[in-house]
């Protein structure tokens, strides 16, 4: 193996992994859909809203890092996801703005939409933003709508890459390529969706001092996890009996019964990652059902989730494996190899990448420095900064 070829499945490797720390920190999101759930008072809801208000730019940061990141190593991809699909991009980024506004305005005196609506905002951000995510990296596995031709580069009235082959621009991966409900992508965003509850709800035990808050989010663990886990592997069960889109020696794209299953099975250790990090989700949330004095659950379950996604994504690139294939075109599928950076690019962004250790060894020493003490309604009622 060259070294070209180890960088390209280095850098899917980090993107795999800044893909799974997104997921893991959509705990957020699941947490400011719980807040009219969980708080029945306004100290309750803004002991809620503090708690996650102090972690929301980790995960827009994280979300900006791992498009910069996809930018940067798999421009190709970038330019056809990211112009092509735009719509259902662009959703995304007006959830993660709607939630920075609401941040800002939500408790200023005075301010325009009023306290209840900027509230709202957050509730359709935790609801909308996981969904659509999830939907989004759904068509790693089944596929969406655009051709790419390289040689349009050279025609200068639209110098164009790839182009989208429907209006939707995006939306189908919700609704479909003819029109109809996209199940299976649905079905990944719902499983997005609950476990960002579940993991919002392990991170209140763990955050907040209030016993009437922790007691409601530990009854309402099992109904959510139960509901992650009827999308989870209705979705997982489904990836690994499909057909896979596969790639031969000389690049050329191919429909494989129990592609992703093989993959699995050829490449043992990822396969230990997501059972690691399966046991982990699973660890964490039982603990902290069952011990009533257990409260770092979304530690385990958090690591878990890192876990389990990263395996994921290697499991759609890795292994001769197109990671963005074409429905319209099965030859345009995108794999690590046809739409990487040039090898100069991936080896100075190579060098650049030996400093994230530094930049986690910060962000932990960050989260620490935040909650070192647990949210109570004392800190709520006499802290002037309070959201």
């Amino acid at each position: 193996m060259d070294n070209y070829i180890i960088l390209q499945h280095y850098w899917w490797l980090l993107v795999s992994l800044l893909g799974g720390l997104l997921v893991m920190l959509l705990f957020v999101q699941g947490g400011q859909s719980l807040l009219f759930t969980l708080g029945k008072t306004e100290v309750e809801r803004k002991i809620l809203l503090n708690s996650t208000g102090r972690k929301w730019e980790f995960t827009f940061t994280t979300l900006v890092t791992f498009g910069g990141a996809f930018f940067a190593s798999f421009p190709l991809f970038y330019s056809t996801s990211f112009g092509g699909a735009y719509w259902v991009w662009l959703l995304v980024l007006f959830c993660f703005v709607i939630q920075a506004v609401s941040y800002e305005f939500n408790a200023k005196k005075g301010n325009l939409l009023g306290m209840k609506t900027y509230r709202i905002f957050l509730l359709l951000n935790g609801i909308l933003a996981p969904v659509l995510i999830g939907a989004a990296v759904g068509t790693f596995y089944n596929g969406a709508e655009f051709v790419v031709n390289k040689t349009q580069l050279t025609d200068m009235s639209m110098p164009v890459i790839s182009s989208w082959t429907t209006s939707w621009h995006g939306l189908e991966a919700v609704w479909g390529s003819m029109h109809g409900f996209h199940l299976w992508n649905v079905c990944l965003g719902l499983a997005i969706f609950f476990l960002a509850r579940v993991l919002g709800l392990l991170y209140f035990v763990n955050n907040i001092g209030e016993t009437s808050i922790t007691t409601r989010a530990r009854k309402r663990i099992l109904p959510e996890t139960a509901l992650f886990l009827v999308f989870f592997l209705a979705f997982l069960v489904w990836v690994l009996v499909k057909d896979g889109f596969a790639v031969d020696a000389n690049g050329v794209v191919f429909m494989q019964p129990f592609k992703y299953f093989n993959n699995l099975i050829e490449m043992p250790a990822v396969l230990a990652v997501l059972l690691v990090g399966v046991v982990a989700v699973l660890f964490g949330i039982g603990k902290t059902v069952f011990v009533q004095t257990f409260k770092k659950g979304i530690w385990f379950a958090g690591a878990g989730t890192v876990l389990t996604v990263l395996a994921l994504l290697l499991t759609a690139g890795w292994n001769n494996t197109a990671y963005y294939p074409s429905l319209a075109d099965l030859q345009s599928s995108l794999t690590i190899s046809n739409s990487c950076s040039s090898i100069f690019t991936l080896k100075t962004m190579t060098y650049v990448s030996f400093v994230i250790p530094i930049v986690l060894v910060y962000i932990f020493f960050a989260w620490r420095s935040l909650d070192l003490r647990k949210i109570t309604k004392e800190e709520i009622e006499t802290d002037t900064h309070a959201y």
